[in-house]
């Protein structure tokens, strides 16, 4: 039986709702395996992040190598990276080792409303990642930042950021419609092919939405590792984030924006 494995490039989340610890937990719920590589700590918790340190760009590269020369990695996930010079890292990691299903969440800020990436890492991801990346996940505040302009409000400007996404050589994208407004969220995939599918969920009122992009990102992640399809994985991805925010009231945790339910379907057989 061969054993599915993924591996998140993420920061570490010291309250344990996002970033590699969000990640673990999500590959877990799916019966996958988890690898990571920590490129940033930070410490921050439910109400805001008070302090990001970065990890010296060499450890990172020792800890990439580590991975992949001995583990079958096969999906990566990619979450925050502070700096151009982790991004150029990380990117140079993935060739070296010839990566595959690399999901890239383009993580700038926190559900706090904390910044998490330097301005000159936003031309850095467009130049050294876009064209590695399997899949974008941009949330509607991320992908205008990418692409320098507005935040997208009707579903017409979507597809025109998304094309746009493309156009900078990205494989396939998704924008992801939390931000939105409405009793559904919506997210838009572009494939690579020109094809587009949207993937609707109802809007649950909660402020615990802590992790959410993380959690989705690495659902898909996990789903490619099992080998799904694109469409198929965020298909699931999209199932599994939307029945984690539902039940995220069910799991209080801190002052703030607490963290989505991760193992709510294990949990509630317990």
């Amino acid at each position: 039986m061969v054993t599915p494995i993924a591996l998140t490039i993420a920061g570490s989340d010291s309250s344990g709702g996002a970033g590699i610890q969000a990640d673990l937990k999500t590959f877990a719920a799916h019966q996958v395996y988890g690898a990571s590589v920590i490129v940033a700590l930070t410490a921050q918790n439910t109400t805001g992040v008070t302090g990001i340190h970065a990890v010296p760009a060499d450890f990172v590269a020792q800890q990439i190598d580590a991975v992949f020369s001995d583990l079958d990695v096969a999906a990566v996930k990619i979450g925050m990276l502070a700096t151009a010079e982790l991004i150029e890292t990380v990117a140079a990691g993935l060739i070296r080792h010839e990566a595959r299903n690399i999901v890239l969440d383009p993580v700038m800020v926190a559900a706090s409303g904390s910044r998490l990436l330097e301005d000159n890492a936003v031309a850095a991801i467009r130049r050294h990642l876009f064209p590695l990346v399997t899949l974008i996940t941009p949330n509607l505040p991320e992908a205008a930042a990418l692409l320098g302009s507005s935040m997208a409000e009707t579903d017409e400007a979507v597809d025109e950021q998304a094309g746009k996404l493309a156009a900078l050589g990205v494989a396939n994208v998704l924008i992801k419609g939390g931000h939105g407004g409405g009793e559904t969220s919506t997210d838009l995939l572009l494939l690579s092919g020109g094809a587009r599918q949207r993937f609707s969920a109802p809007r649950y009122e909660t402020r615990n939405t802590h992790g959410t992009g993380c959690t989705l990102s690495s659902a898909i992640a996990a789903g490619l590792a099992k080998g799904l399809d694109l469409p198929e994985a965020v298909g699931h991805a999209k199932s599994y984030i939307t029945a984690a925010i539902a039940a995220a009231d069910q799991v209080p945790v801190g002052h703030g924006h607490g963290p989505v339910h991760h193992f709510h379907h294990w949990w509630d057989k317990a």
